[in-house]
Formats: structure tokens, C-alpha cells, sequence
């Protein structure tokens, strides 16, 4: 897709949060040859990374084309889940029994999937993250990863590409899902809390990745200089 350089050149770019150790230099080039992209979502107790906790993830690995390679899927078991906020449970179905029924892993086995997940499937290639409202979901996996003495710079690249950023980059002056939806003509994510995961979710960035690429580019480069 021509309209790559410049949505991407368009997106918020994200370095968050920081983890301490010495960062690389900002990547030159995006190519599909060194890059692979992963549409990330996560479903919460609550609002408040380090109080609050993922209660599960989806992800989606594509190329920069959003063309799926693999996903992956988990429920977690937070370790407080007398924590969760009811405005959190009504809009994704948790609760202990709930989880119980459908199955679920541990903290620590949710990290060491995730880390397994795209290590097996990036390989030798870099992992950028894509999210909607990229901070919320990144200081949620932050702080799972820290619960276990890991860094989640061991599944992602310290860029995160934020969906809203990138669709304002395109003149939407939106920043809510569903009137974003309309205007790009595709899908909304379900509101069913029984169908309402993180999975979802990433399937929802996903398509609105793609819809932003198949939109008419707002974006004009700048004129060159008179000779």
C-alpha cells in the first residue's frame, strides 16, 4: 500500500513507559522486509494500571499491509479480582466464575505465553505494537510484565502506533470507536460483555487499520523548494 510511509510518518508514536535501559535509535524505514505489526487489545478490572489488572489479551500479527499471519488469545485469573470496577465488568463480562467455566491462564503464564507467541512468530523480525488508546493498553502490559520480573520490550519495538492518532492524522475528529466506524463504513467492536474480549478488540483495530488505508490520504507533502 503506497499510503504506508505517510500514515505511519501521521501516527502518534509512543514511547511508554520507559523501562530503564539504553533505547535504539528511532527505526529510518518501515518495511514489510525487517517489520511485522501487532494489533494488540486488552480487557481490564478497572482504569488504574497497577491497581486495576488485565483480565485477558488478544493479539493479531500481520505485515505493514495488515495481512494476518497469526493471533493469539488469552484469559488471565488477576491476582485481585475483589478489585474489578463495575463499569469494567459490565462491558467485558468478567468474573471469577465466569473465567473459572471458560478457562483461563495464570499472570505468570500469560507472560511467558505472550513472550513464546511472538518470538516463535516475528522471528528475526522487529514487532511494532498497534492500539487503540495504544498508552492504556501498554501500561497494563507493563505492569503484568513487571509482576513477573519481565519487560515488555521483549515482545515490541518502544514505538507503539496509536489508531486514534493515526485516523486524526486523516482529518477524523473523532476519537470514539464507533463514530469512527461510521465514518469509515466498517464494523463496530461488540458491546455484548459476553463477546466484548480482547480478541475482539484487536480484530476491531485491525479493520480500522485497514479501512484508514484504503481511505483517500488527507496527507499532501510538502512543496518542494523553488529553485
Amino acid at each position: 500500500m503506497t499510503k504506508l510511509p505517510l500514515l505511519l510518518l501521521s501516527a502518534l508514536m509512543l514511547n511508554l513507559p520507559h523501562t530503564g535501559g539504553a533505547e535504539t535509535n528511532a527505526p529510518s524505514e518501515i518495511n514489510n522486509k525487517d517489520w511485522l505489526l501487532a494489533f494488540v487489545d486488552v480487557e481490564t478490572t478497572g482504569l488504574q494500571p497497577g491497581f486495576h489488572e488485565m483480565i485477558d489479551v488478544g493479539m493479531i500479527i500481520t505485515d505493514l499491509d495488515g495481512v494476518p499471519i497469526e493471533k493469539l488469545f488469552l484469559r488471565i485469573m488477576p491476582a485481585h479480582p475483589e478489585r474489578t470496577e463495575p463499569g469494567a465488568a459490565a462491558v467485558n463480562g468478567f468474573s471469577v466464575r465466569l473465567w473459572q467455566e471458560r478457562g483461563f491462564v495464570s499472570e505468570a503464564a500469560a507472560v511467558r505465553q505472550m513472550l513464546a507467541f511472538t518470538e516463535r512468530v516475528s522471528g528475526e523480525k522487529e514487532l511494532l505494537m498497534v492500539g487503540y488508546n495504544a498508552w492504556f493498553d501498554i501500561s497494563f502490559i507493563d505492569h503484568l510484565f513487571r509482576s513477573q520480573n519481565e519487560t515488555w520490550r521483549k515482545l515490541f519495538h518502544y514505538f507503539v502506533l496509536d489508531l486514534p492518532s493515526m485516523a486524526w492524522g486523516q482529518k477524523h475528529r473523532s476519537l470514539t470507536g464507533a463514530v469512527l466506524s461510521e465514518e469509515l463504513g466498517i464494523d463496530a467492536e461488540t458491546s455484548n460483555p459476553l463477546l466484548h474480549t480482547g480478541l475482539s478488540g484487536a480484530e476491531y483495530n485491525l479493520r480500522l487499520y485497514q479501512a484508514l488505508f484504503a481511505e483517500p490520504s488527507s496527507i499532501q507533502a510538502p512543496p518542494l523548494p523553488a529553485q
